[in-house]
């Protein structure tokens, strides 16, 4: 690994200071010492306040469920710097952290006077490797709350702590001693820190179900609405395996954690010193239940590509509104500078990101684009969305340097704020290369009979695909077969991109950089050129087309027995959607609703399609409740959809619910993916590209469980099918009040993490990693979307691979035993040695068989594990980075018709309060929001915490403030919007609209059609009175786009006449 800090050849090694004896940190100490850090920043929190105010007017105050990850306003030089190094104790191994390096005095702005660092130096390559290796510091992916692998909470690192780190950056931390560690908020994790022994992984709706007008909606429910930035969720825990050993560090007792009498001692003889400390640490942490573990940031291994896509707003550097205020706030900087830096403060300009976890930035105006000159020279950069990238960050300087990329746009554009999430998300829409473009044949290409001939002919077996109306690439078919004895064949068929994207060629680097396509409602960014994806390889009806194909034999209650797969030759007779599909399987008489649209190609006749479309659907059925009876998991709900008006502006919302038909195309690319999975981590089980899904989020596992325990539901989470069970019966428990079971299902999908592609090589020690939660599988991987995914194309080759060996080894077997003293028939369908049901171990660890699968890995050219886990990687980065650009593009233009209509009245529901705040539910949007109104002119707030009741009443007088403290209150209107009763927030527009659109059955509108329109939701009035769950009337409002980040902002809904 590499630290790649700046300066670290030139920063010796530090001697670490002798550890103290036990009990040198006393608490007594501190707590002097806590008390000392937060004196401090005291001072400056009011000018931070006042650097806030502009903000603060624009709309109501945006939460932040983490941290503050930078210093993003200025900050007291002596505050910042003066962070003395904590002694450690010899129950948790801890690396004391260096004393600052004095520095050379160097010139730029945020700097601090010669010989003064505002950040200690980042540890050399060396320092790092020994302090992991002495089990002194940890490696991790870093974010407000950082995950090491094998603790069971989450490290909080703050502040200057953070040591210039940036979110996705792959840092080294230490941990402080226990006595520095923050209290942690919501249940600790005593009751039974032994859960993850029995769960299997989890994960929500790993199915190919409708994808915004394309099939493939995979891992639809795990959402990232909570999380950061697509990553996985904050606070994740890494569960523990039977293998890690790290269940042994504690055991349960009467529900408390216990730590056993040799937990303290070298337990793990033979094992290294970085596990020992593990232990030692996890010791720590249930011994200390209520409080979480605090770190530092020694060293960046590894920068995250994050820092090259920042957007945001230019601003002069010093954004207050008082010109006397900034003019002691530049004075205060100067003082804080050498002369040569402040010579050079008037040719800086600040940058703030769209992005909260990203710190404000500082760029240098004579590096800006000529147009971004030009547009500041007119006054106009403040309103302009910029494309950047830290380009550095010393420790001398409070914010890193920024350098301008481009121009986006104006702010609060739709066009300007999705190209700034393509650009954040590093997506690009580029057309394909000309080297690219030429890895393809020619126009009038067409199947060679050699390929024909060696592949399975099913172009005279029912074939059909189902597929959105809209869909243009379709990457897979279904075919069936009716047997003897009531045995059906029937096989999955996926477009044999392979056949045509090669290894180590120009379009398989472009196919892999981009490694999904990405779908942002009005767009769409293929993964691959649409001469391929809509042409050559997708199975349009009537055409030939080569395909790779899993066959299986099914019984009437839905037993697997018989697999065939490998290459095969198909031609789909039609093209079906799903409401087509619904509709052919849901009537009963002769004639169907859409009958007239189902165009059969070739030797079949409708009734032939509608006689198998029903088949399908009974083994469906057969399968999905095989499956959800191994302990499967369903957090299905409603989508919330955007509808355009035709000039592509958004006009309405509706959600969408899918229907059996998705569920028939969802069966059975499962089944094939499952399949696929099998094969090939049997045949190549260190070098198998598969898809595991983690075990939920300890914390708010244990969170969701108090709630249900709150609310009087009994939730058994010990596994995914007993989870799925208790939610099962709490729908039914609650069919009357379906938003309480929405917020349900919200709260049980917030603790579920991310899947991730991974190499089997990674994780060879620890088998039970790789399982699925979600499905409750213990293999699974992607094999049935190569046209949007590029993983799908890695396991066809690998898939290729194996079915060669295959071959080769039977031929070879042939050859010794003679064609009639061994019957090959036996392993051409459903009993292959590599591809069958029962995989024959022998066969593949024999010398004939290993030279085969060696071989055929050579010619498929199937990546070594270390390619392999890079590719992995990166896939997983580039899936998140696309659902991040998904779910940014819904938000945006769920706020551009917010911001159309204006307001939008609807009920919420309230999950949390405080004397500060409340959270609410929003049903509408399924959003959780919160409103703040304490400090508001106008308000009075009475919390009655022994009922957790609170009271808002009006006052009018504002209320005594103490002495030195100046405490500017908000508007009222920042906290609710006020109305008279006599008047109506709705116009006749859009309650005859309302009323037009009423009769949709499965697409209901959101804004128009909604009973709360039509009904106008009533206003509440003062006195006030909330409890926990209460109904509230709020109002949705848009918020910044023009100047700042945009977001779907919440006040309370208020009526009076004295308005």
């Amino acid at each position: 690994m590499r630290a790649t800090g700046e300066h670290t050849a030139a920063v010796p090694i530090p001697a670490p200071p002798q550890l103290p004896a036990p009990g040198a940190v006393t608490e007594d100490a501190a707590e002097k010492e806590r008390r000392r850090r937060r004196r401090a920043p005291r001072r400056t929190k009011q000018a931070a306040a006042q650097q806030e105010e502009p903000a603060a007017a624009a709309g109501p105050r945006s939460c932040r469920s983490m941290p503050p990850m930078h210093v993003s306003a200025p900050l007291d030089a002596e505050a910042v710097v003066e962070e003395e190094a904590a002694g450690t104790s010899r129950s948790c191994p801890l690396l004391p952290t260096p004393s600052p390096v004095e520095a050379l005095p160097v010139a730029g702005m945020g700097r601090g006077a010669a010989g003064r660092r505002f950040f200690q130096s980042h540890w050399p390559e060396q320092a790092v490797e020994e302090a992991i290796k002495g089990g002194n510091a940890f490696v991790g992916k870093f974010r407000a709350y950082c995950t090491i692998e094998g603790i069971p909470v989450d490290v909080l690192i703050t502040g200057v702590a953070q040591n210039r780190a940036i979110e996705g950056d792959l840092v080294a931390m230490t941990l402080e001693p226990v006595a520095y560690w923050t209290r942690m908020k919501g249940p600790n994790i005593t009751c039974n820190p032994a859960i993850g022994e029995g769960s299997a992984v989890r994960e929500v709706g790993e199915t190919n179900g409708n994808h915004d007008g394309k099939k493939g909606q995979t891992d639809a429910n795990c959402r990232f609405g909570n999380c950061s930035n697509g990553q996985p969720v904050s606070d994740r825990t890494h569960y523990r395996h039977k293998n890690s050993g790290f269940s042994k560090a504690v055991t349960c007792e009467n529900g408390h954690a216990t730590v056993p009498e040799n937990c303290g001692k070298d337990s793990g003889e033979g094992k290294s010193e970085a596990s020992r400390a593990l232990h030692r640490i996890c010791s720590m942490v249930y011994s200390n239940p209520s409080r979480r573990p605090t770190g530092k940031v020694l060293a960046i291994i590894k920068k995250s590509p994050r820092r090259d896509t920042v957007v945001g707003f230019l601003a002069p550097f010093a954004v207050c509104p008082d010109p006397e205020q900034q003019k002691n706030q530049m004075s205060m900087l100067s003082k804080r500078m050498n002369h040569r830096a402040s010579s050079y403060f008037s040719g800086l300009i600040l940058l703030l990101p769209t992005d909260s976890k990203f710190p404000h930035m500082v760029v240098n105006v004579s590096t800006l684009p000529d147009s971004v000159r030009n547009h500041l020279e007119e006054g106009d950069a403040a309103k302009e969305l910029v494309a950047a990238r830290i380009s550095d960050w010393n420790e001398e300087s409070l914010y890193p340097c920024a350098h301008v990329i481009q121009l986006l746009g104006k702010g609060g554009q739709v066009k300007t704020h999705m190209d700034a999430i393509l650009f954040e998300n590093a997506i690009s829409d580029a057309e394909f290369s000309p080297e690219s473009m030429e890895c393809l044949p020619d126009i009038c290409w067409k199947i060679p009979q050699e390929e024909l001939e060696v592949r399975k002919d099913l172009r005279n077996v029912l074939t059909f695909t189902i597929d959105p109306p809209t869909a243009t690439d379709l990457d897979d078919a279904i075919s069936i077969e009716m047997l003897s004895g009531g045995i059906v064949r029937i096989g999955v068929h996926i477009a044999d991109v392979s056949y045509f994207v090669h290894p180590e060629t120009a379009l398989d680097a472009e196919a892999q950089i981009r490694s999904t396509s990405v779908y942002t409602l009005r767009r769409k960014i293929s993964m691959l050129p649409s001469r391929l994806s809509e042409d050559l390889v997708s199975l349009n009806p009537g055409v030939d087309r080569l395909t790779f194909s899993i066959i299986w034999d099914i019984d009437p209650h839905g037993n697997i027995i018989n697999r065939w797969i490998g290459r095969t030759v198909i031609s789909s007779c039609c093209k079906l959607s799903y409401d087509l599909v619904q509709d052919l399987i849901c009537s009963d008489g002769t004639k169907f609703k859409s009958a007239s649209s189902l165009q059969v190609h070739g030797i079949f006749e409708q009734d032939d399609v509608i006689k198998s479309l029903r088949c399908l659907y009974e083994i469906s059925k057969n399968l999905k409740e095989i499956r959800f009876k191994g302990g499967a998991l369903s957090l299905e709900t409603a989508k919330l959809m955007i509808q355009f008006d035709e000039g592509g502006a958004p006009c309405d919302s509706f959600r969408y619910e899918r229907n059996d038909a998705c569920f028939i195309v969802e069966e059975l690319m499962l089944l094939a993916n499952m399949s696929a999975a099998e094969v090939i981590s049997n045949a190549f089980p260190n070098c198998a590209l598969l898809r595991r899904h983690p075990e939920p989020n300890l914390r708010k596992s244990r969170e969701f469980e108090a709630f249900c325990a709150r609310n009087g539901f009994e939730l058994d989470g010990s596994s995914s099918g007993q989870l799925h069970l208790s939610l099962s019966r709490m729908k039914e428990k609650l069919k009357d009040d379906p938003v309480l079971f929405d917020i349900l299902m919200f709260y049980a999908s917030k603790q579920m993490q991310s899947a991730e592609y991974f190499c089997t090589a990674d994780l060879i020690s620890k088998r039970d990693d790789w399982a699925h939660y979600a499905l409750s599988v213990p293999l699974y991987t992607h094999f049935t979307s190569p046209l949007r995914r590029y993983p799908d194309i890695i396991v066809h080759r690998t898939l290729n691979a194996v079915i060669e060996a295959e071959k080769m080894y039977l031929k070879h077997r042939r050859s010794l035993t003679g064609q009639n003293g061994f019957n090959t028939a036996s392993c051409e369908m459903m009993h292959g040695c590599f591809t069958g049901l029962q995989f024959s171990k022998d066969a593949a660890e024999s010398k004939e068989g290993s030279d085969a699968l060696s071989a055929a890995a050579k010619k498929f050219k199937v990546p070594s594990p270390d390619n392999l886990g890079e590719v992995a990687e990166h896939c997983n980065e580039r899936k998140w980075a696309s659902r991040r650009a998904e779910d940014a593009g819904q938000k945006l233009y769920m706020w551009a018709l917010i911001k159309r209509k204006e307001v939008l009245v609807a009920n919420a529901r309230v999950l949390g309060l405080g004397p500060k705040f409340m959270s609410v539910y929003v049903p509408k949007l399924a959003m959780e929001r919160r409103i703040h109104y304490d400090e508001v002119e106008g308000l009075s707030i009475e919390w009655l915490e022994a009922t957790g009741t609170l009271v808002l009443d009006s006052c009018r007088n504002r209320p005594p403030q103490r002495r030195g403290n100046q405490v500017k209150y908000r508007a009222f209107e920042e906290v609710a919007m006020m109305v008279n009763p006599s008047e109506s927030i709705f116009s006749e527009e859009d309650e005859e609209s309302g009323a037009t659109e009423a009769g949709c059955d499965t697409a209901k509108s959101v804004l128009l059609s909604d009973e709360a329109v039509k009904a106008q939701v009533a206003p509440a009035v003062l006195p006030l009175v909330i409890q926990y769950l209460s109904e509230i009337p709020v109002v949705l409002h848009a918020i910044g786009g023009e100047d700042s980040a945009l977001d779907i902002g919440v006040r309370l809904y208020m009526s009076s006449y004295f308005k």
